[in-house]
């Protein structure tokens, strides 16, 4: 009880709640622009936070991440075109809905669905995060080690497209963090001389670089977009009392089949919500009028991506192990706020830890506030010119890099960063690897050479606890499912090269 007084008490500062309606508006309107996303919101952001203190960043933070998961619904809905890949399956009944003449009812269905998919997976991160820190507290630096290359192996779902050049992305977010002082020894690696690199690569210009910057350059590079559908007015209209009632429960499987998707590591929003929506369309008694504007198909992609929001929250918190690429980003903003993630948060950080529940559950309600209020701008928003938007974002990261230390040295990195990121793309590599890999390192270094140190150097020895024996098996067959995927593909494939031929 004294730590949800406290909590709720750090939640009614005026600089939280301001945090918390300002990060959601953000999140808002940069989900809403096609092909920003949440990953893009949440590095342009992260700079500013050093300005903030603990609870402030937390709540902005929060606010950006749920706020742009809704918004890619405002563009599916009026433009036909989803804000954040997140909000993919909304335009498939999202459009035609607005297209009948019920833009306004179609943007209330997604406030709302949206609304009831983060409370009700609030709920179940309230739940599930504290028992699955419980259990983590049995691990030591053994444990701590096979729970960080298990952390890795989620990126075998974060590149399904490429395991190989996923798990390349992986070693060289590795090999960054190896940059700067040897924690152990104090040896200097890899610093070419630079003073500044003695310390390492600081996070935040890395992360801005990465992806706002790459971003940047990939739309610089990339052709014009053709002329798109017509932007039509929109307004905002609340579904009835009895058609809530009729898809209440849909509602309540979406959110759960949302939460569950994201508590699994990797997977992301993009999956739960066309998980979701084909759930729907073969169980819903109006599975007919899919596809032509039927509220059950935007229920259940809202309702379900995002839940994956706080779902991806419960391994991030709990064990230090990154929901999706999101929640990878907002692992290394959380560090850079000097909270770590793992068993240990709960124990030693238990008013902050209530906070972040009450935050999370104040974003969602500031979402349908702001969502319900500003309905009538977004089609506006929607006619800004791309270059103009581009522009905004350089400008943006540009000032919150420099501010953070003063330092020219991080422009640099940022600039490198966004030409390696743009590099990776153009490779078909993907960054969120290069984020894991990166945040993860340090505990994986540190935990293998202190478990080096209590075994002996025998690092057969680690098999030895059964937590860390099971967690190696769990990584082993992670990475080698993909493997079995293809052979048995290769099998199938075999079977028709052959054909029975007849007399």
């Amino acid at each position: 009880m004294d730590s949800l007084m406290t909590a709720l008490m750090m939640l009614a500062a005026p600089a939280a709640l301001m945090a918390v309606m300002g990060g959601t508006l953000f999140g808002i309107l940069v989900g809403a622009l096609p092909g920003l996303g949440s990953v893009l919101g949440i590095t342009v952001i992260l700079p500013f936070t050093y300005m903030l203190d603990q609870t402030t960043s937390i709540a902005l933070l929060l606010g950006t991440y749920c706020g742009s998961v809704y918004g890619g619904s405002i563009s599916a809905i009026l433009i036909n075109t989803p804000g954040t890949p997140q909000s993919a399956a909304t335009v498939l009944d999202g459009y035609p809905m607005a297209r009948s003449g019920r833009p306004a009812l179609a943007l209330g269905w997604a406030t709302v669905s949206s609304t009831f998919g983060g409370l009700l997976a609030c709920g179940v991160l309230i739940v599930a995060a504290p028992a699955l820190a419980r259990f983590g507290l049995r691990f030591g630096p053994i444990e701590y080690f096979a729970l960080g290359l298990f952390a890795l192996s989620c990126i075998v779902s974060v590149a399904r497209e490429s395991l190989l050049k996923g798990v390349l992305a992986g070693l060289f977010g590795l090999f960054l963090a190896t940059v700067g002082q040897d924690p152990v020894t104090g040896a200097m690696r890899f610093d070419y001389g630079f003073f500044e690199l003695s310390a390492g690569v600081s996070l935040v210009p890395l992360l801005v670089g990465l992806f706002a910057v790459s971003e940047v350059l990939w739309r610089i590079a990339g052709p014009a977009e053709p002329g798109g559908a017509s932007i039509m007015k929109a307004g905002f209209e609340l579904p009835s009392l009895a058609e809530l009632r009729l898809r209440f429960w849909l509602m309540v499987k979406s959110a759960l089949i949302g939460t569950g998707i994201g508590t699994l590591p990797g997977i992301g929003a993009t999956a739960a919500s066309l998980v979701s929506y084909a759930d729907a369309k073969r169980t819903s008694p109006r599975r007919d009028n899919f596809g032509r504007g039927e509220p059950d198909g935007i229920v259940a992609s809202e309702s379900a991506n995002n839940a994956v929001t706080a779902g991806a929250l419960v391994p991030t918190l709990s064990l230090g192990v990154p929901g999706d690429p999101v929640t990878a980003v907002m692992l290394g903003a959380l560090t850079i706020q000097n909270i770590t993630p793992g068993p240990r948060l709960f124990s030693e950080n238990g008013d902050l830890v209530t906070y972040l529940f009450l935050a999370l559950i104040a974003v969602n309600l500031a979402m349908f506030v702001l969502g319900a209020l500003l309905a009538p701008a977004f089609s506006r928003l929607l006619k800004l010119p791309e270059p103009l938007l581009m522009a905004s974002v350089v400008v943006l990261v540009t000032v919150g890099t420099y501010s953070v230390n003063s330092s020219a040295f991080d422009l640099g990195i940022v600039l490198l960063a966004g030409l390696v990121g743009f590099v990776l793309r153009w490779l078909a590599f993907p960054l969120a690897p290069v984020v894991i890999g990166f945040v993860l390192s340090p505990m994986i270094e540190g935990s293998l050479r202190q478990g080096m140190i209590l075994t002996g150097d025998n690092i057969w020895a680690f098999g030895a606890s059964p937590i860390a024996a099971v967690l190696f098996v769990l990584t082993g067959l992670f990475l080698l499912w993909p493997l079995y995927g293809w052979w048995r593909g290769r099998q199938r494939s075999g079977t028709g090269v052959h054909p029975v031929s007849g007399d």
